[in-house]
This record gives structure tokens, C-alpha cells and sequence, in this order.
């Protein structure tokens, strides 16, 4: 194995060169087919369409979408000039939007209409109300100086807005020589990608990803699963996680293999397409995989042809790994990182025992030292004895965006990524993930801080002090807990605190258990005990007949 130095669209265009007529990127459901050498082409007019628009080496564009066709066009497009991608959460609401776009420094935006609840243009219009009134291209707005453009992913013409066809147009109408001498001043070591995450402290930071990062740590995950040019691998998680953009998008494109896209999860979308296009390797979280399996309709499709995959996101039942090694005929691997590590660091191989891939997180990724060290003194933990995650690598990722301090709080002087999980090593030199020194809630896959909603709940009249807390999800391995004390006298319901949430944060990080307390478990000391908490959830939810899901 090896790692190599070619860019992102050095990549595309090897391939779109060594097999041009190969089919590359596939929508089943709508038939949607791109040959390397077409998509290659689609990404170029892009390209040009974004220079002409004023996007150059260093911009910051933000893509706001699902798994939509031109999802991936924009990344290779930003990718050839050396713009930078800053994918966009879909579950995010306005503060959401607002506070990343802004500490971003934004230059372009594109969206498309928008998720299930949620109205992108209106949003956007809402925070860039100069949009309305201005000339496309010249947008001069108060609060966001540094926005210049917003492109909508589809044919409609909205105000204010450019659109893809007219994006490509344009492009069309540059010649090849401005782009190339873009293309040349393009390294392998450039920040190519930003992906916003809460980390372990305070509001989320943007994590600064290189080609180098992403391209050789998704070369890596295939390798690690025997993937060549003949495999397809049905991609239904969102791409704007790392799950989706490096080991799905990355995978496929340093093996010149071919990407089956599912724009938003529906099992039966999914199972149809590893039917029609006899895909041979499936991703998802736990959740994922139980909707497929327990879909009434699973038994019509034939799903023989899988032969491998990653469940990640949170931690894998056994019984679950069972049944897909059995039902769906796949030897899965985990995968175990951060997005600050681009994102994998350890990964079990396909050629592991099941017992190592349902019960570990593997070993660590070639060129790379995992280790796990003493919170306390960072000394390295000995064989079996629990410590703190630690990475150094070619994987780590170039800093947060504008946020030395927090940088320098994550990378330690010896160049290791502190990931705040706790884990011990085996004798085989495999890592458990054993808990979090941080207080992150995993549900499902998505990373939610707890101080980001109890900031939120406190501006919430008649709450007194609140803490939330992971409760024990059998479905998404963890749900959100929000304990609350309340002023004298006042009453409240848990509705009343959802209806607060309602439409303000992420559908996601609103509490789905909500109980009203006295006090807080405490230590001597005062500190409160959030694993305390989650112990309580579960004693609270027995005594007033909750049952957890």
C-alpha cells in the first residue's frame, strides 16, 4: 500500500482517461447514468462557471443540499481551482445556517429547495435580504460581506440567484487555458474540504481537510475491504458527513470504481437499487441496515451480489452484524475516527474473525499511530487498560478555521489528534471504543453537543438550570435527555419545551426525553455527574411507564 499525492481532480481525471467510458456515478431510482469521461467534462464546465463568477484558489463555498447529482460536481469543480468546500449540515436551521456561513467567511453558497420542514431559498432569503434586490454576482450584504454568490441546484430561476444550468453555460463559454492555469497552482496539500463539527468544546469548528487527507484515507478504506475497479458501492449516507464524502466518495474515486447514489436514505430505494445495479458493497449506520432488513418488501429483492460494507456511527449490535452477514451476504467492517482525522483512524479488515469486526473497531490505518494514552499524566496505556484515543498521521487534519487555541487544545506538541474516547487495545492489537471523555451524544451518527441545547433551553422563560445527557437508544445507540430544574411556581410540559425547539434547532438535537428534576447528581466537589444522568433517564423513564426507543 501506499499513499499518493495526486489532488482530487488529478484523480477524476486519471480515470476519466484510463477508463472513459466506465460507468462512474449512477442514480437508480431516476436512471441517471455519468460515464469518467462525462462527469469529467460536466465537472470542467463547472468549473469555469464558478471562475467567471468570481470563485478562485481559497474561496469558500458552501453546498447546502442532499445527495443531490451535482453534489459531487461542485466538490471536483471547487477542487480543480482550489476553492474550498464547506459542506453544509440539511438538518441545520437559520442560527445554524447564520453562525456557519459567517464564521466560514462564505463566498458562495449553493442550495437546493430544501429538507422535509425546512425552505433553503427562504431561508436564505432571511438571512440575506439584500438578495432580493441585487444583481446576481453583486450581492453587497451587511451582515455577510464576504458572500458574493448563491447558486440554486436545479433548473428554476430564482431571484437573486444563479442556477447549475446557467452555471455550466457560462462555463461552456470559457476556454480550457484559464482553468488550467488554475489547475497548475493546485497541491495535493491544500485545505479542499471544511466540515463544520462540535469537537469537545463550545459551537462547532471547521475542520480543515487536504487532499492528501481524503483521498488517501478513502484509497486506505477500500483496501482494507479488497475493493478494485469492478466493485459498486451503494452510497445512501449523506455526503455532507465524512462518512459519505471520504469513505464512500473518496473510496470510489481513487479505484476507479462506480458510486450508486441514494439522494435521501429510503430503504427501499436502497434495496432497489443494490437489486438493478448488482452493487457489491453497501454503507450505513445501525439504523440504516434495521430498515432494510425489516423492510416487509426486503424478500423481493435479490441482494446476492453485496459482498462487503462499513456500519459506523455508533456502536454495532452483534445481532444486527449477524443478521447482515447472513441476509445481506456481507462481511462488515467498522470504521472508528473523528472528522479531525479525515475521518478514519482505525478499521477492521474483511478478512477479520466475526468476533473482531462486531466486537472492535479494528486497528489502526497504514501509515498511521494510534495509541491510547492516560487523560491524567498522557503517558501510553499498556495492553487492556483504558485510555484516551490518540492519532498521528497523514489523516490529521490542518487546524480548525481561524481557531488556533481550539487547534492547539486537540493536537498535542508531539502531533497527535486527542480524540476525548475512551478505548483499551487488545493482545491483537484491535481498539474497543469503551465511552467518551467528552459528553458528545452519538444518535445515529450525528454528533450533538450538549452545551450548544442547554444554552439554548436556558433562554427558555421559566427554566431554572438544565443539563442534557445521552439517554440509552436500542435504535440510535443514543437519544437526547434534557433535565430540567424549573423556577418556583412555574409549570411546564415537555411539550411546551419541543414546541420552544420547534423549527429554531436541528430536528435532531431536539430532546426527545424530557424530565423535570430537583437537583442534579453532584460530586463533592460540585461538579455535576452527566453519567449520573443517564443512569437516572433510564430509572425515570421506568417509573413513569416511557418506554426508550
Amino acid at each position: 500500500m501506499q499513499l499518493f499525492d495526486r489532488t482530487l481532480g488529478q484523480w477524476l481525471e486519471h480515470w476519466a482517461e484510463v477508463t472513459p467510458d466506465k460507468e462512474y456515478i449512477v442514480y437508480s431510482d431516476r436512471n441517471l447514468r455519468f460515464t469518467w469521461k462525462q462527469f469529467n467534462e460536466r465537472v470542467d464546465d463547472m468549473a469555469k462557471g464558478l471562475l467567471s463568477i468570481g470563485v478562485e484558489r481559497g474561496s469558500h463555498v458552501g453546498i447546502w443540499a442532499a445527495n443531490v447529482p451535482d453534489w459531487l460536481t461542485l466538490l471536483y469543480a471547487c477542487a480543480k481551482i482550489g476553492a474550498i468546500y464547506v459542506t453544509v449540515n440539511t438538518n441545520y436551521k437559520q442560527s445554524e445556517l447564520e453562525y456557519l456561513c459567517q464564521n466560514s467567511d462564505m463566498h458562495t453558497l449553493c442550495i437546493t429547495n430544501g429538507e422535509r420542514d425546512s425552505d433553503f431559498v427562504e431561508m436564505v432569503y432571511k438571512m440575506l435580504p439584500e438578495l432580493k434586490t441585487s444583481q446576481r454576482g453583486h450581492l453587497e450584504s451587511k451582515r455577510f460581506p464576504q458572500m458574493k454568490n448563491v447558486i440554486y441546484i436545479g433548473q428554476e430561476k430564482i431571484r437573486g440567484m444563479y442556477n447549475t444550468p446557467e452555471i455550466l453555460l457560462m462555463g461552456k463559454n470559457v476556454d480550457d487555458e484559464s482553468l488550467n492555469e488554475t489547475k497548475k497552482q493546485v497541491s495535493c496539500h491544500d485545505v479542499v474540504n471544511m466540515q463544520y463539527t462540535s469537537g469537545t468544546t463550545g459551537f462547532p469548528k471547521g475542520v480543515m481537510l487536504s487532499h492528501h487527507n481524503i483521498a488517501n484515507n478513502g484509497y486506505l478504506t477500500g483496501e482494507h475491504m479488497n475493493f478494485t475497479a469492478d466493485d459498486k458501492l451503494c452510497c445512501c449516507v449523506p455526503l455532507f458527513h465524512c462518512f459519505g464524502v471520504v469513505l464512500a466518495s473518496m473510496n470510489v474515486l481513487t479505484h476507479g470504481c462506480t458510486q450508486v447514489m441514494v439522494e435521501r436514505f429510503d430503504p427501499l430505494v436502497v434495496l432497489a437499487s443494490i437489486h438493478k445495479e448488482r452493487c457489491t458493497a453497501l454503507y450505513g449506520v445501525p439504523t440504516m441496515f434495521i430498515a432494510e432488513l425489516n423492510h416487509p418488501m426486503f424478500d423481493m429483492f435479490d441482494v446476492s451480489s453485496l459482498r462487503t460494507g462499513i456500519m459506523a456511527g455508533s456502536l454495532c449490535p452483534v445481532e444486527l452484524m449477524r443478521s447482515v452477514q447472513e441476509k445481506m451476504h456481507m462481511r462488515v467492517t467498522s470504521v472508528y475516527g473523528l472528522t479531525e482525522t479525515s475521518p478514519g483512524m482505525t478499521q477492521t479488515r474483511i478478512d477479520d474473525s466475526f468476533e473482531a469486526r462486531c466486537n472492535t473497531v479494528g486497528y489502526e490505518f497504514e501509515f498511521t499511530e494510534v495509541k491510547v494514552v492516560n487523560p491524567e499524566t498522557g503517558e501510553e496505556c499498556p495492553v487492556g487498560v483504558q485510555g484516551e484515543i490518540c492519532n498521528r498521521g497523514y489523516n490529521n487534519m490542518k487546524g480548525y478555521y481561524k481557531n488556533p487555541q481550539a487547534t492547539e487544545e486537540v493536537i498535542d506538541k508531539d502531533g497527535f489528534v486527542h480524540s476525548g474516547d475512551l478505548g483499551v487495545k487488545d493482545e491483537d492489537g484491535n481498539y474497543r471504543i469503551t465511552g467518551r471523555i467528552k459528553d458528545m451524544i452519538i444518535r445515529g451518527g450525528e454528533n450533538i453537543y450538549p452545551r450548544e441545547i442547554e444554552e439554548f433551553l436556558y433562554k427558555l422563560p421559566g427554566v431554572k438550570d438544565v443539563q442534557v445527557a445521552g439517554v440509552p437508544s436500542p435504535k440510535y445507540g443514543e437519544a437526547v435527555g434534557a433535565f430540567i430544574i424549573l423556577h418556583e411556581g412555574v409549570d411546564m410540559e415537555a411539550s411546551d419545551v419541543r414546541e420552544y425547539c420547534k423549527d429554531k434547532i436541528a430536528r435532531y438535537k431536539i430532546p426527545k426525553y424530557i424530565f423535570f428534576v430537583k437537583e442534579f447528581p453532584m460530586t463533592g466537589s460540585g461538579k455535576i455527574q452527566k453519567f449520573k444522568l443517564k443512569e437516572l433517564s433510564v430509572k425515570l423513564c421506568a417509573e413513569q411507564g416511557i418506554e426508550i426507543i
